[in-house]
C-alpha cells in the first residue's frame, strides 16, 4: 500500500478500520483469471469510525444513506489485473467519497438584480420589433 489515504486536510483514512475482501473477478482473462482473487471489495465502518470529526461523519452518513449497508459503505474494484493495483483503486475511490460527502455545503446563492437600464432597454427594443411586425400587416391598403 502506498501509505494513509487523506481524506482532507489532515484527517485520512485509518488503516485499523479498513476492511478488505478479495474474490475473483469476472470477464474474460484466460487460465490467470480462473486462480487469482483480484478482485477487491473495501469496507469502512462509518456509523462506528472515530477517525472523522463528528460534523463531518454526521455530514456523510446523511449524504450516504443510500449506499449504506448497516453504517458501512463498501467500494469495489475490479478494473485491473493485479489485486495490488484493484486494492489502491478502491482505497483512492474510498477516499475521494468520503472528502466529496463531507464537503461543507456550497454557499448559498445571493440572487442579483437586473439594472434598470438593461430592463429598460430590452423593454424599448421590444416594443420597436412589436412596431416593425405591426407595420408588416396590410390592414391599411
Amino acid at each position: 500500500m502506498s501509505g494513509p489515504y487523506v481524506i482532507r486536510g489532515s484527517v485520512s483514512l485509518p488503516e485499523a478500520e479498513l476492511m478488505w475482501r478479495f474474490s475473483r473477478s469476472s470477464g474474460p482473462g484466460g487460465q490467470h483469471v480462473n486462480t487469482s482473487d483480484s478482485q477487491v471489495e473495501l469496507r469502512f465502518d462509518l456509523a462506528s469510525t472515530a477517525a472523522l470529526p463528528p460534523v463531518w461523519k454526521e455530514r456523510a452518513l446523511e449524504r450516504l444513506s443510500g449506499r449504506l449497508v448497516g453504517g458501512v459503505i463498501a467500494v469495489r474494484a475490479s478494473e485491473h489485473r493485479s489485486q495490488w493495483r484493484n486494492r489502491e483503486a478502491a482505497a483512492v475511490r474510498l477516499a475521494s467519497l468520503l472528502a466529496e460527502a463531507t464537503a461543507p455545503p456550497p454557499r448559498a446563492r445571493r440572487p442579483t438584480k437586473i439594472p434598470r437600464g438593461i430592463n429598460e432597454r430590452r423593454l424599448r427594443e421590444k416594443k420597436q420589433r412589436a412596431e416593425t411586425k405591426r407595420g408588416r400587416s396590410g390592414r391599411d391598403w
